[in-house]
């Protein structure tokens, strides 16, 4: 429980201190990981004293063991080794440190190393991060490269003098930073958030030349890949040779084989790009050249053909054509017209011939009774009925007999 205390009743540094032991001691023996950064084994003296740090977080711890747990490892275990620890926590009251009691040292071979490499791959390609779609391309010509590598190393001179040997004008931003060991995590990530919080940084490059699996380990960390899948700006891995595999070469937007391929693969060749742009003017030029001589030729041919030498014979053919149409359709025309005057006027004196007209005109008469009928029998009418009489040149009244 937390203790109340107030300014009149403070704790004295001792009771604080004695408190915090006492709350240590409660933890028990723990199982830890680390590095080993320091490393003291005095001549006769029966405790040895090292130093454990984590390598991705700048964080140590002291480590006593006694003499004979550690040279049960003292072969396989040096500075930099990886190891497991089976240590109690222990609270030096009088200066207020604390350290671990270590009662058993293991150390970290190469194959359990590999194995939780696999299981943290297979964790993060879980998320995502080494996802195709996520990398992002490299521009063509970058103006400012930024550099991530050991101080004066053959990674960084490879870097530096392949790229500007391909192209003179390009320009470098770069970080010497541990490229292995205990501080190569942290100094690394702050290096690559560094480049990417610069404007005009067109890519990052982290270089390091070839090691061992555990010189490599720094590249694999967990923190500094997810800070790589985490820049806005291309990043490419640099790493090891062409075997060397460490998990960055995944997250990378790039990767290349080793870190002279790449500064070829980010930084394009001045030769080679003027060598191609002058293949590239001499297809155009072909190309340009081709399509005048094809279209030259056709219209050469084009205007050989008759009717481009005579415009007009094509109209005059026509004309005759359009002539010798016009006089046959006005004779059929006429010949229709013709029939169908004959087969008028053939009409027309039929019509005429049997016309009551021309009956009357003979010497014929209607006789019609006052409400218009014709009479066409005698018992039609009565005697004294008025008729009318209708004849060729107009009509009388007449009265019925006996």
């Amino acid at each position: 429980m937390a203790l109340k205390t107030t300014p009149e009743a403070p704790l004295p540094v001792g009771e604080v201190s004695r408190l915090i032991g006492g709350w240590i001691d409660r933890l028990g023996a723990v199982w830890v990981e680390g590095q080993i950064t320091q490393l003291s084994r005095r001549p006769g003296a029966g405790v040895v004293f090292l130093t454990l740090r984590d390598p991705s977080y700048d964080i140590s711890v002291s480590v006593t063991c006694y003499r004979q747990v550690f040279d049960a490892v003292a072969d396989v275990v040096g500075e930099g080794a990886r190891v497991l620890v089976l240590a109690k926590p222990e609270w030096y009251a009088p200066r207020g440190q604390l350290s671990l009691r270590a009662a058993e040292i293991r150390p970290v071979g190469v194959g359990d190393l590999l194995v939780r490499l696999e299981r943290l791959k297979k964790s993060l390609a879980a998320e995502g991060l080494f996802a195709p779609e996520r990398k992002k391309p490299l521009p063509f010509l970058p103006q400012l490269i930024g550099l991530v590598c050991g101080r004066a190393s053959a990674a960084e001179r490879d870097v530096l003098e392949n790229a500007r040997h391909r192209w003179p004008a390009v320009r470098f931003e770069v970080r010497n930073v541990p490229v292995q060991g205990v501080h190569a995590v942290p100094q690394v990530v702050g290096a690559v958030r560094e480049l990417d919080g610069i404007e005009g940084v067109d890519v990052i490059i982290v270089a390091r030349g070839g090691g061992s699996v555990e010189d490599l380990l720094p590249f694999s960390d967990e923190q500094l890949v997810r800070a790589v899948a985490a820049c806005h700006t291309p990043v490419v891995s640099a790493i090891g040779h062409e075997p060397d595999s460490p998990l960055l070469d995944l997250v990378a937007d790039l990767r290349a084989s080793t870190p002279t391929d790449a500064a070829k693969k980010v930084v394009p060749d001045v030769g080679e790009e003027l060598e191609r742009v002058g293949m590239l003017r001499d297809r155009a030029r072909r190309c340009a050249r081709a399509l005048l001589e094809r279209e030259e030729r056709g219209l050469a041919h084009a205007l050989a053909r008759p009717a481009m030498e005579d415009p007009h014979r094509m109209l005059d053919e026509r004309a005759d054509h359009v002539a010798s149409l016009t006089g046959r359709s006005r004779r059929t025309l006429g010949h229709l017209l013709d029939r169908a005057d004959s087969e008028l006027a053939h009409t027309h004196a039929r019509v005429v011939a049997l016309s009551p007209a021309a009956t009357l005109r003979r010497g014929y008469a209607v006789l019609q009774r006052s409400d218009g009928h014709v009479v066409r029998d005698p018992g039609e009418v009565t005697e004294g009925e008025a008729l009318r009489a209708r004849v060729a040149d107009g009509e009388f009244t007449v009265k019925v007999g006996e």
